[in-house]
């Protein structure tokens, strides 16, 4: 990488070596709760709330950009700085809310991959479970072996997720004029179409996302002086825009697929499984059998990105570190315990997505203030538009949470009633 920046090595071949941080975060934004939460909004309304995955997409865009930002300057993670920067009582608040959205993140992506492996081998669910947590875990030990093998091994992954859904839309009679539409016509039918968009928000843009693409930056590249600094930060900042650009166009596709199959006719599907055993019908074999080939990478892809999220929220907040198997363990205790207890998966998927919209001001908020302070970020520092756009950001889905726990306990709200 220093031959890259010194000129001494050029090319697209090069700066392919500064390409992976924001892969291995993309990966959360393709996880199993989008799974959930986009065949619920394609069936239940069509193409009308692909607007909701664009915004959320450009949200998460500007978000990881400053995180990673974050992690290049300062050489310190997002949690490092705030358990130095903040007070006891606000540190500890910060760990437990972000260890909640940990599990709840762990929780979509650990049973999406279950439900795959449990419908690809006509398998019991809590078998599908166990086989998700070897799998996992066997990934994992490859982090031993340095950052550069494990970006090879979620790239690749990546690159299955967005192949298999290229299929898909060749597939399904996708009404583009209607796809459009939606991309560009904010709409909110009823109260159930605002619960699946901050669902969408949730799914799409992820606290443990925004904690360790900050990490992945860190010291991850040896800059001598401040020439090389500018020259990371603009590969990484093309590198979070192509990726989450990936990722915003697979979460589209989810939808569009939902909208086009089951929207007339069957906009009741809500549920994975059923999604699965409708598409053979509706549109074939072969987009049933893409359909869980992506679900089941994704799941245990995106478990993998969970698990070393955690970790480093952990790291980071208390300065301490557990065995990646205890973490594995822990972590994926309330899947099982969902399972036990007989609770629809595809409903705990969407919860989880809801529960991560509301930790997700944490780290957003966080994000902001060290970004904007001149003390901590010297001369990259966020300049007054990418601030403004950062509030209007995190406004916009403190605003969305706030609606939804009025929804939730039952304030009326005017505009849902009129």
């Amino acid at each position: 990488m220093s031959r890259v920046l010194s000129g001494e090595r050029r090319g697209f071949s090069g700066r392919l070596l500064f390409v992976g941080p924001a892969v291995i975060a993309s990966i959360a934004y393709m996880d199993p709760g989008n799974y959930a939460t986009n065949i619920q909004a394609g069936a239940g309304y069509g193409y009308q709330l692909l607007w909701v995955v664009l915004l959320a997409n450009l949200i998460a865009m500007l978000f990881q950009a400053l995180s990673a930002r974050l992690g290049i300057v300062t050489g310190r993670n997002l949690a490092e700085m705030s358990r130095d920067n903040f007070p006891k009582p606000v540190v500890w608040g910060m760990w437990v809310v972000s260890e909640v959205a940990a599990m709840a993140t762990d929780l979509a992506e650990f049973l999406g991959g279950a439900i795959g492996l449990a419908l690809l081998f006509d398998l019991p669910l809590i078998w599908g479970m166990a086989v998700t947590a070897v799998v996992t875990y066997g990934i994992l030990i490859f982090e031993r072996r340095g950052f550069r093998t494990m970006e090879l091994i979620i790239g690749t992954m990546v690159a299955i997720i967005a192949l298999c859904y290229l299929v898909e839309l060749l597939i399904a009679p996708v009404d583009w004029t209607s796809a459009a539409t939606g991309l560009t016509t904010p709409a909110l039918p009823d109260a159930a179409a605002l619960t699946i968009a901050v669902g969408i928000i949730g799914a799409t843009v992820m606290p443990h996302a925004i904690f360790l693409h900050s990490g992945l930056t860190q010291g991850r590249v040896a800059v001598r002086h401040e020439e090389d600094r500018r020259k990371v930060l603009r590969y990484s900042n093309i590198e979070v825009v192509v990726a989450l650009a990936i990722a915003g166009m697979v979460n589209m596709a989810m939808v569009m697929m939902a909208a086009s199959a089951f929207h007339q006719g069957y906009s009741d599907v809500s549920e994975i499984e059923t999604a699965y055993y409708m598409l053979t019908p509706l549109l074939g074999a072969a987009a049933a059998s893409v359909f869980l080939v992506s679900l089941i990478t994704s799941g245990i892809s995106s478990s993998v990105v969970g698990t070393m999220a955690g970790q480093m929220i952990m790291q980071g907040f208390l300065h301490f570190r557990v065995p990646i198997w205890l973490r594995r363990l822990v972590t994926m205790l309330p899947a099982f315990g969902v399972v036990a207890l007989g609770y629809n998966a595809t409903d705990a998927l969407v919860l989880s997505q809801v529960v991560l919209s509301i930790a997700l001001p944490v780290p957003m908020i966080a994000l902001i203030i060290f970004t904007s302070r001149r003390d901590i970020m010297g001369a990259y520092v966020t300049g007054p538009v990418v601030r403004l756009l950062a509030l209007v950001g995190a406004t916009a889905v403190l605003g969305l949470n706030f609606v939804l726990l009025a929804q939730t306990f039952g304030v009326p709200i005017a505009f849902l009633q009129g």
